[in-house]
């Protein structure tokens, strides 16, 4: 049970949906030859000497019934609808193929949280700007600064000066419930500003797997999965209940690979999985961003699956919820408390590590210095230590 590095779990094609593009070519090009005008005539014969005659049918025009579902959206998206935007990020020209085609821009959305000016993003929307804009959903354009990011949850705060359109108010994620409706809001393709799209809550509490997103570090567990449809240019857009609340950050879809084969080994292609951030991560990265420009996170000192049922009886463990330990670093507090590899941390101060409180929800409610007390599980017995925190390495 040592060995981890060839265990085949299913590989996925992970899309981190911001649109890269160069300035030259934004605007008609990006939708020439993929839209069609469908028209259509209708006649009737009534002689071979009548003229024709064409019938026009009114069709009566219907608005949502009150308290309906439609209703329920549309005033969802006319709330939060003006406090979206799209960002702009225009990068560093590089030698060689960026050289002669104008200056490469990466485009994305964000949300703005309050009247100082701060708009949530991603971390990968923002990252290698040179200049950042952003465009209000009127279409008015204005300069953004980066204030800080996280590049461990896919986080950043970027700010804007002057009076804001609206503010959107961030929602409670942990009561987010399976098949509840949801609604994204984004830049799709990065022209076409402030498209919504609709769903459900597919899934709480999915991690994307580590070889999926290698070198990227923007996966963190916990994250929401929909079936709204995420599109590219919805980084940083916000994924929205019925209530007018933001309760997540788009940040990631799920696609087929090029081959036109699944990210699953099949020909089937992988529809409708799109992932984003949880609204209660995104106050916690936000608050510290806006307060220092950077988050000091506690460190604990491993590496670690959750532990879910399928993972319980893959590795023939004694719990079905917890965090296995896959690595432990050297000189860390997780080493100097006595953590090895395979044990599982079930419980930090008493409270369950499951898909509700997961290891890195409840060690982000510490700060660096803590002395917190885990209950691991060993081979079948459960014991308990204490570790005191030490700060996160860059």
């Amino acid at each position: 049970m040592n060995e981890r590095k060839g265990i085949s779990f299913p590989t996925l094609v992970v899309i981190l949906v911001v649109t890269v593009v160069f300035s030259l070519m934004v605007g008609g090009a990006a939708v020439a030859g993929g839209v069609y005008l469908l028209s259509g005539k209708t006649t009737s014969s009534v002689g071979a000497n009548t003229p024709q005659a064409v019938q026009v049918s009114q069709v009566q025009q219907s608005t949502p019934a009150a308290g309906s579902q439609d209703q329920a959206v549309i005033n969802a998206v006319k709330s939060v609808g003006p406090a979206v935007v799209t960002v702009v990020n225009n990068l560093a020209s590089n030698e060689g193929a960026f050289q002669n085609m104008g200056t490469p821009q990466a485009l994305g959305s964000g949300i703005i949280i309050d009247n100082q000016g701060h708009i949530l993003t991603n971390d990968h929307v923002i990252q290698g700007a040179q200049q950042l804009q952003v465009i209000f959903a009127s279409g008015n354009e204005v300069p953004a600064t980066i204030v800080g990011a996280d590049s461990y949850t896919d986080l950043a705060i970027i700010k804007v000066n002057g009076p804001v359109p609206a503010v959107a108010k961030l929602g409670d994620s942990s009561v987010l419930q399976q098949g509840q409706t949801v609604i994204a809001i984004g830049s799709a393709l990065g022209d076409f500003r402030n498209t919504v799209t609709v769903g459900v809550v597919s899934a709480t509490g999915r991690q994307l797997p580590s070889d999926a997103t290698s070198g990227s570090n923007f996966a963190v567990d916990n994250l929401i999965q929909t079936d709204a449809a995420i599109n590219h240019g919805n980084s940083g857009g916000p994924l929205v209940n019925l209530n007018g609340e933001v309760i997540g950050i788009n940040t990631a879809v799920i696609r087929s690979d090029t081959s036109g084969m699944s990210a699953f080994g099949s020909t089937d292609v992988a529809e409708g999985l799109g992932f984003a951030i949880p609204s209660n991560t995104a106050q916690q990265i936000s608050s510290q961003l806006i307060a220092s420009g950077k988050i000091t996170r506690p460190f604990l000192g491993i590496t670690y699956q959750p532990v879910s049922p399928q993972l319980a009886a893959y590795y023939n463990l004694k719990v079905q919820n917890g965090a296995l330990v896959m690595q432990v670093s050297q000189g860390s507090p997780a080493e100097k408390a006595g953590l090895q590899q395979d044990d599982v941390i079930t419980q930090i101060d008493g409270v369950n590590i499951d898909q509700n409180n997961t290891l890195l929800s409840l060690l982000l409610k510490h700060k660096v210095g803590d002395t917190i007390k885990l209950t691991v599980n060993r081979g079948g017995t459960n014991s308990t230590m204490s570790v005191t925190l030490a700060e996160a390495p860059a």
